[in-house]
């Protein structure tokens, strides 16, 4: 059973009219809703529609500018920032692995920023689990592939045994097949580890394949919220079906280009 399982079936995370503007210009608007303990969302839209500012108030990195956000009935700007990092796995865009650090010493700076030392037994854990050798510990960043560096990014941010994974277009850099892999890791992590994971993608294939619900932004709204079953069904309005046609039209060339090959 999970550590984390006490909160299973409530809502873990939860937007009150959240919203943020830079000036005239409004990112996010007054969202509502709540996210369960233990599902597996994705937030899927265009450049520009919100979805990266949304995840970023889960944990301070972008501050509400209306309403609020919750992390298990707390207000998550007045929770200790400690705290809030030790419960909050984040995975970045682009990776962001400190270059001059050592593979260890990147899965262990989340804990180290909070007063703890992670042992060599627990890295080497770490890598395991992202299905990394443990001898990977002593490398730098620029001695692994892209598909490697951002599994010492996932394990990064498992380091501090987290409530929650947020990852921002966390596969965006990498080929096909290496993401294709890694997706299905990071779903087997969530599985395993009874995590609550909240990942920004711009590939509705990916969301659909990945996630348990999915929720499209447009222009700082969320137009949709529906299971991949319901939107390849049909659901969820014509934002989210622009986007679901995407795969589904790809998916349909390929069927007929094997229907017509001799």
């Amino acid at each position: 059973m999970s550590a984390h399982d006490e909160s299973a079936g409530g809502a873990l995370i939860r937007f009150e009219n959240a919203q943020r503007r830079y000036g005239e210009v409004v990112a996010v608007g007054g969202v509502t809703l709540d996210i369960a303990a233990g599902s597996f969302v994705a937030l899927v839209g265009s450049s520009g529609s919100g979805k990266s500012t949304l995840l970023k108030m889960v944990n301070t990195l972008v501050e509400p500018t209306g309403g609020r956000v919750l992390f298990a009935g707390d207000d998550v700007t007045t929770v200790p920032q400690a705290q809030l990092r030790r419960r909050v796995g984040y995975v970045f865009q682009g990776i962001g692995l400190f270059p001059h650090y050592t593979v260890a010493e990147n899965i262990a700076m989340g804990p180290r920023l909070a007063g703890e030392k992670l042992g060599e037994e627990r890295i080497a854990e770490l890598l395991e689990l992202v299905e990394l050798e443990s001898d990977m510990a002593s490398r730098m960043p620029d001695e692994l592939s892209g598909g490697q560096r951002q599994r010492v990014g996932v394990a990064r941010a498992l380091a501090n045994d987290p409530e929650i994974l947020i990852m921002d277009e966390p596969f965006g850099a990498l080929d096909p097949i290496t993401r294709d892999a890694l997706g299905e890791k990071v779903r087997e992590l969530h599985v395993k580890l009874g995590l609550t994971t909240v990942m920004v993608t711009h590939d509705m294939a990916e969301a659909l394949l990945l996630a348990d619900r999915v929720l499209v932004m447009s222009a700082g709204e969320v137009v949709a919220d529906e299971s991949p079953r319901a939107l390849l069904g049909g659901a969820g309005g014509e934002v989210a079906q622009s986007l679901v046609a995407v795969p589904r039209e790809q998916a349909e060339r390929l069927a007929h280009m094997e229907d017509n090959t001799p």
